[in-house]
């Protein structure tokens, strides 16, 4: 098959890229570089079938171009990361959801298979733990502009559904829990690479409000892995999956295994949220995925362990500090 993927110079699409050239398809990667990087996709520059296009999935006739010219879309570009969100909500909106109904309308015409990237957040502050596909999302007030990313990602969400109802478009969704891994940055804010940076450097690890708030991590390669499966999987389409690991850790608990795995004399120190993002921010206490969906129909479910992703995550920036 022949495969675009939208923000495949970012992080989680430059891993994808480089298993589906492995697995021998073609690939081509559409991304603005805004903040995917060139150099994630250094390994594929001369492999046989690959092919990346410097463009936004915001124009539209380069997107119908490219969607035409492949089988399938993994659509994985998007304005990210909580700190961007809140400095420029208009762009986050104005990308997520014109690039999504680019990708959509221009796979219509010829039922192409579309996947689209959602988020956890699209659950808000949900308090049905774990978060099932079929459960409620409960959004916080519009006039707090942190939950404008989530309600694009709904829209995202209902616009390919849309699609796949009126047009017969296939369509698969999936709701990504905090995927990190190799190559992750934290520059928009990802906790786990900025943690490992701050440790090396022996600054502070800052842990934002009480530390108590809870995530799931999933590696990078997990995460991929459920992508392909999903795509090569027909009872997928048309449907909402979770993606992610369920096992659970707070803010503060990660910030003390990753001053234990980087042997760091770092002092973790804790900031109101308000010092960081301003007066009123929000945020999910708890986001734990119900996996049972997505194990039901792939036989598959991410299951690296904490320990081996800090490692990973580790291992890369201290050989990155290494070379300084």
């Amino acid at each position: 098959m022949k495969i675009l993927i939208t923000g495949g110079a970012g992080f989680i699409g430059s891993h994808l890229a480089e298993r589906l050239v492995a697995d021998g398809h073609g690939v081509v990667v559409l991304d603005n570089l805004s903040t995917g990087r060139i150099d994630n996709l250094a390994k594929l520059k001369d492999c046989r079938g690959f092919e990346c296009v410097i463009g936004s999935v915001r124009d539209a006739a380069l997107v119908h171009e490219l969607v035409q010219a492949c089988d399938v879309t993994v659509h994985l570009a998007a304005a990210v990361g909580v700190r961007l969100i809140l400095e420029k909500p208009s762009l986050s909106i104005h990308t997520n959801v014109n690039g999504t109904e680019n990708v959509l309308h221009a796979a219509s015409s010829r039922d192409k298979l579309v996947i689209i990237a959602s988020t956890s957040e699209v659950y808000g502050k949900s308090k049905n733990m774990p978060f099932a596909e079929d459960g409620d999302l409960v959004l916080g007030a519009t006039a707090n502009l942190r939950w404008s990313y989530a309600c694009a990602k709904a829209l995202d969400e209902c616009l390919a559904l849309a699609y796949s109802q009126e047009k017969k478009l296939s369509a698969i969704i999936v709701r990504l829990f905090n995927t990190t891994g190799p190559r992750q940055t934290g520059h928009y804010g990802m906790v786990l690479p900025g943690f490992v940076n701050q440790a090396l450097r022996s600054e502070p690890i800052t842990v934002y409000g009480t530390g108590q708030q809870s995530r799931c991590f999933a590696h990078v390669a997990d995460v991929v892995e459920s992508l392909v499966r999903l795509m090569n999987t027909e009872s997928a389409f048309g449907e909402v999956f979770n993606v992610g690991n369920d096992q659970e850790i707070s803010i503060e608990g990660l910030a003390r295994k990753v001053k234990a795995a980087t042997g760091s004399a770092s002092p973790i120190q804790k900031l109101p949220y308000k010092e960081v993002y301003g007066v009123g921010f929000e945020d999910m206490e708890r986001r734990v995925p119900d996996l049972t969906k997505l194990t039901r129909c792939i036989g598959y479910r991410p299951t690296t362990s904490l320990d081996r992703i800090i490692a990973d995550v580790v291992a890369e920036q201290r050989a990155a500090h290494e070379r300084l």
